[in-house]
């Protein structure tokens, strides 16, 4: 990761999935509407392992992600990576079983002192998650809401570093 990354926005999930593929999306919404300098988008994809490598030294974190709690669709989530991070089992651990909790839990053992000083995710409430559907209208807009946002903090996050 280039010295000069502050912030890396890391998007996770499925684009086969309908709205699971919410961070992928969010990514490629950030890399249309430009990001300001110190600001790194990944798309993580279905990819937990390579997630926890691409934080290392990096300060400060967002991952992005659809969830399914059964709250109102494009409802919007933000919670400290600290509670997510969830070690996998050991037994029966693959590539494919390995998410981006569990990249949270690990990237903060393999990194150690280069694990990222502020993680924060965000999680966009689902309302389909059916193979090959498309992202729902609520998903879309709530993927817009927080691309400004994000945004938004960063430019003026970048403005105070000057």
């Amino acid at each position: 990761m280039p010295s000069d990354v502050r912030t890396l926005i890391i998007g996770c999930g499925n684009l086969l999935r309908g709205d699971d593929a919410a961070g992928p999306v969010f990514i490629r919404r950030l890399w249309e509407l430009g990001l300001p300098p110190g600001v790194r988008c990944a798309d993580g994809g279905t990819g937990g392992m390579d997630v926890a490598f691409q934080m290392r030294g990096v300060a400060n974190v967002l991952l992005i992600d659809a969830a399914h709690t059964g709250a109102e669709p494009g409802t919007i989530f933000e919670v400290p990576g600290a509670e997510l991070e969830n070690l996998p089992p050991l037994t029966g651990l693959n590539l494919h079983s390995f998410r981006w909790d569990h990249a949270l839990a690990f990237g903060r053992w393999l990194l150690k002192d280069e694990y990222p000083k502020n993680v924060t995710v965000y999680l966009i409430e689902a309302e389909n998650l059916d193979f090959g559907s498309d992202i729902s209208v609520a998903v879309r807009l709530a993927i817009e809401t927080l691309a400004v946002r994000l945004l938004e903090g960063c430019r003026a996050s970048v403005a105070l570093e000057v």
